[in-house]
């Protein structure tokens, strides 16, 4: 019997439990009911028991490679009859070659889109009881058999009346129960075996499978995903490079979606992106990209982006088709995100420490100088002599290194933060194996801090560059030649801003800082002129500077160019 037949056996389970998830009344409810409990929990040991069995029974009679793909099919035949929260795990291990024997990859991957449907006239009779009418009322035409079936979900490809091609999503009947057992069971194995896992994340992990579970219970409701959707779009309207679905909002509902049909490629199918003409590094680029603005720029970011979730259009686009699962960053986050990132690659261990108590990852009364020279050497070891030898791999398996000597913890709504990022270089090593997300994230990180578009950002910059109240020149220009590996970047606007921040209020402490980088003694560093000028000549003309000069002294008052004479007085 499939999870979702035992689930259909009492159809009561889906009106007396919470509409969203709600852990205490999802524990109280299933207090009364310990037989359904020990059932599934039998259920679960028995199948991954048996299996780990089958794989120490091939090493003790020295066979697993002739049996290989025969326990691949299983593990991935087992994960699909426990249903849709084992499923979730097996699809973010698609994404791992580098932890995933490539064997077990190909048939995990399988779980991203190819999974057993259920009835059709059970998907029919969801939609018209959703909608309100008959089939035929809203759709010229509908596929009679499923396109794809994913784990909360299968999809039909249809036509509008008024000629729209899309795709019609059907979520699997009664959800939330099998969905909350699963929980319910997970949140009481975290509570038990949290304290004698090899991290420091004991009183952590049941907050971890809270946070799964709250977006876990977003993404069955469709109504909350076309709305996500709608503010993704926002986002990106203005990104020539990455598509979003309209979203049909008269034809969708709890359990049905109506969306624009995407025509693409897998991400994961390498011969036919070739064949389309596009470069699988391109997609990597604009993938690195697109995640990061919503990371660092946005602060709304796709928290499940597996291959099954992602696809390249003809014309080179990426396009993104679920949005049942993100989340939202506050926007000091956003910043102190940015600034670790700079802190890492710069080596500044005593400031990344600081960054990880901003971000929750030690508590505010830590003493963390005991805990820099262990970041020092742990990250000092991941990150190697080049910024390119960073990957999150690397990162997060010298990390828990940290995590068993250290109070460190990750904070609920990070795990699904390193899960997003961690998916994302997985799929990235899969389109190309030597792979370094720092080339791409980097210039990213660099051109964000250098643009400076809010207070609290510039801020960021001026923690970046000023330490122990002297211009760090090395940075500076560390940051703006990364920068400059993004295509994206200008540094004609970027002076701009630089120039119009330096002549404002805001501005006094960086100008004092440049004066004294600049002179000392009330003599002028020539060397230091000619390291900054260096920074800018290769991108801006004279006539450009002039320009870039006369625009900022006409936008500001004589008060404020005459607090900037001191400085250009060094320059001359």
């Amino acid at each position: 019997m499939s999870p979702y037949q035992m689930v259909n056996s009492n159809q009561s389970l889906e009106e007396d439990l919470p509409t969203g998830y709600n852990q205490k009344e999802i524990s109280r409810y299933y207090r009364y009911r310990p037989w359904l409990v020990i059932w599934r929990a039998i259920k679960i040991i028995w199948f991954f028991g048996s299996f780990f069995l089958l794989l120490q029974w091939d090493r003790w009679t020295n066979q697993p490679v002739a049996t290989s793909q025969r326990r691949a099919t299983q593990l991935k035949n087992i994960l699909t009859s426990l249903g849709p929260t084992f499923i979730k795990v097996g699809q973010a291990l698609s994404t791992r070659p580098d932890l995933i024997r490539r064997d077990f990859l190909d048939e995990l991957i399988k779980l991203q889109d190819d999974l057993p449907p259920f009835d059709s006239h059970t998907a029919f009779n969801i939609i018209e009881s959703q909608l309100g009418c008959t089939i035929d009322q809203v759709y010229r035409e509908l596929s009679p058999n499923p396109v794809a079936a994913a784990s909360l979900g299968q999809v039909y490809r249809g036509v509008l009346y008024s000629g729209e091609e899309v795709a019609v999503k059907v979520q699997r009947p009664n959800l939330r129960p099998l969905l909350s057992l699963d929980l319910c069971l997970m949140r009481w194995g975290a509570g038990w075996l949290g304290p004698w896992l090899p991290l420091n994340l004991g009183h952590d992990l049941t907050l971890i499978v809270d946070e799964f579970g709250t977006k876990l219970f977003e993404e069955i409701d469709y109504v909350n995903e076309a709305k996500n959707a709608d503010k993704f779009a926002e986002n990106f309207k203005d990104d020539p490079e990455v598509k979003v679905p309209l979203i049909y909002h008269e034809y969708s509902r709890g359990a049905v979606l109506t969306l624009e049909w995407i025509n693409g490629f897998k991400l994961t199918d390498l011969d036919a992106v070739r064949a389309a003409g596009l470069d699988p590094d391109d997609l990597i680029r604009i993938g690195v990209t697109s995640g990061l603005r919503q990371l660092l720029e946005h602060g709304f970011f796709h928290a499940d982006p597996h291959p099954g979730n992602l696809f390249a259009t003809p014309d080179g686009r990426m396009a993104y088709i679920d949005f049942g699962m993100m989340d939202q960053l506050d926007e000091n986050t956003k910043e102190t995100l940015a600034s670790a990132v700079v802190q890492l690659i710069n080596r500044d261990y005593q400031a990344l420490a600081k960054d990880f108590v901003n971000l929750g990852f030690l508590t505010p009364d830590i003493d963390i100088n005991p805990i820099i020279p262990a970041l020092e050497k742990v990250l000092g070891q991941a990150i190697g002599e080049s910024v390119a030898d960073f990957n999150f791999k690397t990162i997060t398996d010298e990390f828990s290194e940290l995590m068993y000597e250290y109070p460190f913890r990750v904070p609920a709504k990070f795990a699904l933060i390193i899960r997003s990022l961690i998916t994302q270089e997985g799929l990235a090593l899969s389109l190309n194996s030597q792979f370094k997300i720092v080339e791409v994230s980097y210039p990213y990180v660099s051109r964000r801090l250098l643009t400076g578009e809010s207070p609290q950002l510039r801020k960021r910059l001026l923690e970046v560059l000023i330490q122990d109240g002297k211009f760090q020149w090395q940075r500076l220009e560390n940051m703006i030649a990364i920068a400059r590996a993004d295509q994206a970047f200008d540094l004609l606007p970027t002076a701009q801003l630089g120039l119009q921040y330096l002549m404002s209020e805001e501005g006094q402490y960086l100008r004092d800082q440049l004066l004294r980088a600049l002179t000392e003694d009330e003599r002028l560093h020539t060397e230091e002129v000619q390291r900054i000028w260096s920074l800018i000549q290769e991108d801006l003309k004279p006539q450009k500077i002039f320009g870039l000069a006369v625009s900022a002294f006409r936008d500001f008052s004589s008060e404020s160019v005459a607090a900037l004479l001191p400085t250009a007085i060094a320059f001359r």
